[in-house]
């Protein structure tokens, strides 16, 4: 469990400590602050004392804190909290356009994988879906896994773009997917679980997680999508292969689709890191190691795909470099398979500029209405400033042939006049 803590500003002793499993909560240390975590947990969602909150300035006298309110379905709210008049006074929100919109909870679940671990998820539905507040929705829903990147990382309560955006358009949305093994902030012991196991255990606490949800009642698996970027690309892309039947389409943004030629193509910054690769997904420097690493490559079982898939790429990418997507859509083509191909040629490992990540977001969600029946916008001219091209495939998303044709008369007049 990953932990964060608050110290006295002069004193600098530790006052209370705080640990995320599902939600994050505070242990209280020191009891002379304890009177002001309890008027705190009064003020507002979020709090101190039992939720995402943090104490984020405090004076040397110990007066005054600024104190920071997390949420998962609005913006950070910051108070002034005076403790001598044990009063809080509401400053300003981080982000106010987000201030009294229709967005939606998450919920914190834990689920177990086949083999007896226990893993945490995250769910979001769609406002209105769950007439009962708990977590599970009026019918079963059309659900987006997504598998968080890394894969040394988590995911954690609060509130996500990605997730709003699904749950508006009507899709039940597993936050980053599950907390696969491999994730962190859970101990050793589960990082460790994931060692060598990208394309196989690690993959079953995903669809573990599918099946989950399916159980609950909460997605109809008979539309369910996978979608993610880098590891969550790899998971994507590893989902329409090693388990080409459970899921009804895939969105992988920058993914590696051979694991061979990621590791024998890593940037030079990642040369430290090196090590860690080969003793955690395997080493392309011997015989035993190529043969796992081509083992869990999705390139490896390209004829398997029968489900639509959409690939994102940056052509500047260091990490995940445009080979890793141009050599599975070519294996594709060969085999008469269908895919459609996003290429951004100013993009890296993800997409930095607001009109590239507007224009992939707009094919995304059309891509998944087609599949999955939820709502979607029309494209119109959401390609506007973007350096978006299609090299294949654009016949099978809704209105982005149309889209294209569009965005590229569009450009030519700018550039003759």
């Amino acid at each position: 469990m990953s932990a964060t803590v608050v110290r006295h500003p002069t004193e600098k002793h530790v006052q209370a400590v705080s640990f995320i499993y599902t939600r994050k909560r505070w242990q209280i240390l020191d009891p002379a602050i304890e009177p002001d975590l309890a008027y705190l947990r009064t003020v507002a969602d979020g709090t101190v004392a039992d939720g995402e909150a943090e104490i984020v300035s405090r004076t040397l006298d110990d007066r005054f804190w600024i104190v920071l309110y997390l949420v998962d379905d609005g913006p950070a709210r910051f108070y002034l909290h005076d403790r001598t008049a044990r009063a809080a006074r509401f400053l300003f929100t981080n982000r106010q356009d987000l201030e009294n919109q229709p967005l939606a909870k998450m919920h914190a679940v834990t689920l177990p994988a086949r083999d007896g671990l226990t893993l945490v998820a995250y769910i979001t539905l769609p406002p209105g879906s769950d007439s009962d507040g708990d977590g599970i929705p009026d019918r079963p829903l059309p659900l987006v896994l997504m598998p968080h990147g890394g894969p040394w990382g988590r995911d954690s309560w609060g509130y996500n773009p990605w997730q709003q955006w699904l749950a508006n358009r009507g899709y039940a949305a597993l936050h980053e997917g599950v907390n696969f093994r491999s994730s962190t902030g859970f101990g050793k012991g589960f990082i460790n679980a994931g060692n060598f196991e990208w394309g196989g255990k690690i993959m079953d606490d995903q669809i573990d997680a599918v099946r989950w949800a399916a159980a609950q009642q909460i997605a109809d698996p008979g539309r369910v999508a996978v979608m993610g970027g880098s590891f969550g690309g790899y998971s994507t892309l590893g989902g329409l292969t090693f388990n080409p039947e459970v899921f009804a389409c895939g969105v992988d943004l920058v993914g590696p689709s051979n694991l061979v030629t990621l590791l024998e193509s890593v940037p030079p910054y990642w040369r430290p890191m090196f090590e860690m690769f080969a003793t955690r997904v395997g080493d392309p420097r011997t015989e035993e190691g190529r043969a796992l690493l081509k083992k869990h490559s999705p390139l490896t079982y390209v004829a398997r795909i029968c489900r639509p898939l959409l690939i994102g790429q940056g052509a500047n990418d260091p990490r995940v470099k445009q080979a890793e997507s141009d050599q599975i859509v070519q294996a594709m083509q060969a085999k008469g398979i269908p895919v459609t191909y996003a290429l951004y040629p100013d993009e890296g490992h993800g997409f930095a500029r607001p009109e590239n990540n507007l224009s992939f977001t707009a094919i995304a969600e059309a891509f998944l209405a087609r599949c999955l029946g939820g709502r979607y916008q029309p494209i119109g001219d959401d390609f506007r400033a973007s350096s978006l091209t299609v090299p294949t495939g654009a016949e099978n998303v809704p209105g982005l042939p149309e889209a294209l044709t569009q965005h590229a008369a569009t450009a030519r007049l700018q550039a003759e006049g």
